[in-house]
């Protein structure tokens, strides 16, 4: 493909300065990119980079300084890079129809234009709406409910009874609807599955990474909100609800029955006990423990979690601590000295 730099700034809704004449061929990093790139700066710590770059045209914001080459400017760089990407890069769809190897039980309902690959299985009642594409080893279960335009990539699992919306996109590997972990213990002190009859709700735009799992609710669903992005190899737990525009970053784990608001952000490793409440706008750092409620715009790091400032704070003093000690040590000394020399009097 090839579009010249006017057509694209139009595209893109970007200001053009310089040749809108020049021919953009592809997309390409800042330090990558070569004659008929188009690259781009959204951190003002790469501008020291711009002057180097081989690109023929770069999308920059309008704070930036000018260049003498080709430039189209935006308040959101990255997000016009993203959209670039769109443009250049189109999503390969396979034909619509029913590979001859895959296996629809009876009552399945397929809207139109929808793709199923090899081997993969649908079960009885299941509906599949209009140009979602399941590609090839899917597996979904029995009355489970896909909305249109999504796409399961292949070996994911959708077990029974799930509902999941439009736009939905679930990467491979992915588990949504296993059982959740319930467990009675009875007077022999032996553990009694509890029963997990519950579903799972997937929000529309929702994007699920390579596995994820996601348990079913006991009773009720578990929900996961619209517009909310997972990362590979997060563990949800059963009856957990998250809301709307929410990240979860890879190897987070949620457990049981936890809320979590819209717009939260849980870094990566972060820990979630059960039965807690996190805010709107909250941002978990890595590895930190939650163990208690957040109020809605906490920022908090560590395990347990505690304010990023005061975690700050401990985390500078922490190297000083040794030498703390051997002062405290000195001082200690000297009080049993002066102690020992007056003879106990005060």
């Amino acid at each position: 493909m090839e579009l010249k730099l006017k057509e694209l700034a139009q595209e893109l809704g970007c200001e053009l300065e310089g040749n809108g004449e020049v021919e953009i061929r592809a997309i390409a990093g800042l330090r990558e990119a070569g004659e008929g790139d188009l690259t781009f700066v959204a951190n003002p710590r790469y501008l020291k980079y711009v002057e180097e770059t081989r690109a023929s045209a770069i999308i920059l914001s309008p704070s930036d300084p000018p260049l003498s080459k080709p430039t189209l400017r935006t308040d959101n760089p990255y997000l016009a890079f993203a959209r670039a990407l769109e443009i250049f890069y189109p999503v390969s769809r396979p034909a619509p129809g029913v590979h001859p190897s895959a296996v629809l039980e009876e009552g399945v309902e397929l809207g139109q234009e929808v793709s199923i690959g090899a081997l993969t299985f649908v079960g009885r009642g299941a509906h599949i709406g209009d140009r979602s594409i399941l590609f090839p080893q899917v597996f979904v279960g029995a009355g489970s409910q896909i909305g249109e335009d999504s796409i399961l990539y292949p070996q994911v699992t959708v077990r029974e009874g799930v509902r999941i919306g439009n736009r939905v996109i679930v990467h491979s590997g992915a588990v949504i609807g296993s059982d959740g972990f319930g467990y009675a213990k009875d007077g022999q002190g032996r553990y009694r599955k509890i029963p997990q009859v519950g579903g799972v709700m997937i929000e529309d735009e929702v994007e699920i990474g390579a596995n994820v799992t996601i348990d079913r609710a006991t009773l009720g669903d578990t929900r996961i909100g619209r517009g909310t992005k997972i990362d590979n190899l997060v563990q949800i737990a059963h009856n957990v609800q998250i809301g709307e525009d929410t990240i979860i970053i890879s190897q987070v784990g949620i457990a049981g029955s936890t809320r979590v608001g819209n717009r939260v952000i849980l870094a990566g490793q972060a820990g979630v006990v059960d039965h807690v409440q996190i805010g709107d706008d909250c941002i978990v750092g890595s590895q930190s423990g939650v163990a208690g409620d957040l109020e809605a715009g906490s920022v908090v790091l560590g395990s347990p979690a505690i304010p990023q400032h005061l975690f700050k704070r401990m985390a500078v003093s922490l190297p000083r601590v040794p030498e703390m000690l051997k002062s405290l040590r000195n001082l200690e000394r000297r009080v049993q000295s002066l102690e020992e020399a007056s003879g106990g009097r005060p």
